[in-house]
């Protein structure tokens, strides 16, 4: 192993196998509680594709819990999160805007203390990166690729090469996080089957710089479609000034990538833009396929799946990357709970209780051809999951969001002692004002008592009742996948 690969302890309390989105937010969610997690991935470089660029609004809220906000958006652009329809991007004041299920910042400033951002997901990725990095009980080993996971009833166990060295380690787990995208190793090592639509659609996409704000001028948006006979596709705004992606369908059993030289590229954009003078560079050329899939079972013992291992969406919608972000979030706090012993391990059923009936949502979304045009009230509350009201306390630029930790937390008007909450769970109390409260819904001394995620947690005793079994009200799907 290298310098920076330096082999860890044998075994520990959770390995993350991949470190995207999903396993990155997991791996900080349980370092920020103090347990020790190891990230395995197998890259030795990052990935400089923009890929996703839609981060949600619920995706920015947690964003916004570690601070780190403020850097994820310095590497994104200024839109309107909604899609405009156009011949061309020169052509944008005539334009149609069509609802794409995200909020504007004016609907967004009435619902939460941040608003929807268009980032690209490597520099998303970079920045998550360093935040775990700065975390002391995080571990990230780079170049490691898994070449399986197994298990005994105690622990899991996850075989590992260097790339670099080609040396081999054997490391042990409590629990292993299978993050490792929609061809999984984790999953495939295991033994869970998948539901897949198969390839429903074919797509070329290009990474390009070009001074296409200066077209749109005022018509900022985050997706643009445009109906050039010649040069149909969608262009996105990809982070920087000038840094787009263009994507368009293709049939790969008439053509190669090879047909697609730089110039043809150029011709392609420069119809599209509306603008035959358009000075254009290329970054990269690549092919994907529109492809749908859902795991049978998002655990099997002590091996968990997330992200993209556990379901996979097409572009429609971009909804990918904030499933995998919830998914990393809702297992990492569940996990940290029963790590910490504030928790039996029964609280680990309700991860995929919680989490498939959005992934089935965000699933059938992706399959229908109009998924990207959505009512942003029907996709928002998918998205913001019927957590906790965001209001502003009063005098304060401190959202009651801001007021959710680790363990539970207590809002209560009422200055006297509560009576004790939970055994074993830590409870933060915050006295908020009594305007807030009524607001909030609380009447009486009781006050709320919340999760990490904002949802209402149950009194002891109706704890001790509670069905894991049975779906939160919140969620809902219009159309069920059927693996």
């Amino acid at each position: 192993m290298s310098k920076h690969n330096s082999p860890p302890d044998q075994h520990w309390p959770v390995v993350v196998v991949g470190a995207g989105p999903a396993g990155l937010t997991a791996a900080i969610t349980l370092a920020d509680s103090g347990i020790e997690v190891l990230v395995v991935d197998s890259r030795l470089e990052r990935s400089r594709q923009p890929r996703a660029t839609v981060v949600s609004l619920r995706t920015m809220e947690l964003f916004r819990s570690w601070r780190i906000d403020d850097r994820i958006r310095a590497g994104g652009n200024d839109v309107r999160w909604k899609m405009l329809v156009t011949s061309t991007l020169a052509e944008s004041a005539s334009g149609q805007s069509v609802d794409v299920g995200y909020p504007t910042d004016e609907q967004s400033a009435l619902l939460s203390p941040t608003s929807v951002a268009c980032v690209p997901q490597d520099h998303l990725e970079n920045v998550l990166l360093d935040h775990l990095r700065s975390l002391p009980a995080a571990r990230v080993m780079v170049g490691a690729v898994v070449q399986g996971v197994s298990q005994q009833a105690d622990h899991g166990i996850v075989q590992i090469r260097d790339r670099a060295t080609g040396a081999e380690l054997r490391v042990t787990a409590d629990y292993v996080l299978g993050a490792d995208g929609a061809h999984s190793r984790t999953r495939g090592s295991i033994g869970i089957d998948r539901w897949s639509s198969g390839r429903l659609l074919e797509a070329v996409s290009v990474v390009f710089r070009a001074p296409l704000w200066k077209l749109v001028g005022p018509h900022r948006f985050g997706l643009y479609h445009v109906e050039h006979p010649e040069a149909t596709g969608s262009f996105l705004p990809a982070g920087g000034q000038d840094r787009w992606l263009y994507s368009f369908l293709w049939d790969p059993e008439q053509e190669e990538l090879a047909d697609y030289s730089e110039a043809r590229l150029v011709d392609l954009i420069r119809a599209g833009a509306g603008d035959h003078d358009l000075p254009v560079q290329i970054d990269s050329l690549g092919a994907f396929s529109f492809v749908a899939s859902l795991a049978t079972r998002f655990r099997l013992g002590r091996v968990f799946l997330i992200g993209d291992a556990a379901h996979q969406v097409t572009p429609r919608g971009g909804t990918g990357m904030n499933t995998a972000i919830a998914d990393g979030f809702d297992l990492g706090w569940k996990l940290a709970w029963v790590l910490n012993g504030w928790h039996d391990d029964t609280l680990l059923d309700t991860y995929e209780v919680e989490r498939r009936p959005v992934a089935e949502h965000n699933v059938n979304r992706s399959i229908d051809p109009e998924g990207s045009r959505r009512e942003v009230s029907y996709e928002l509350s998918v998205d913001l999951g019927g957590r906790l009201r965001h209001l502003w306390l009063p005098h304060t630029r401190t959202s009651t969001l801001d007021l959710l930790g680790p363990g539970l937390t207590l809002l209560t008007a009422d200055e006297s002692p509560s009576a004790a909450t939970s055994s074993g769970i830590p409870v933060r109390r915050h006295v908020i004002d009594s305007v807030t409260a009524r607001a909030l819904g609380i009447r009486n001394s009781t006050g709320l008592l919340l999760r990490p995620d904002g949802l209402p947690w149950p009194e002891p005793e109706q704890h001790a009742g509670f069905n894991p079994a049975q779906p939160p009200r919140h969620h809902s799907t219009r159309q069920k996948v059927s693996p």
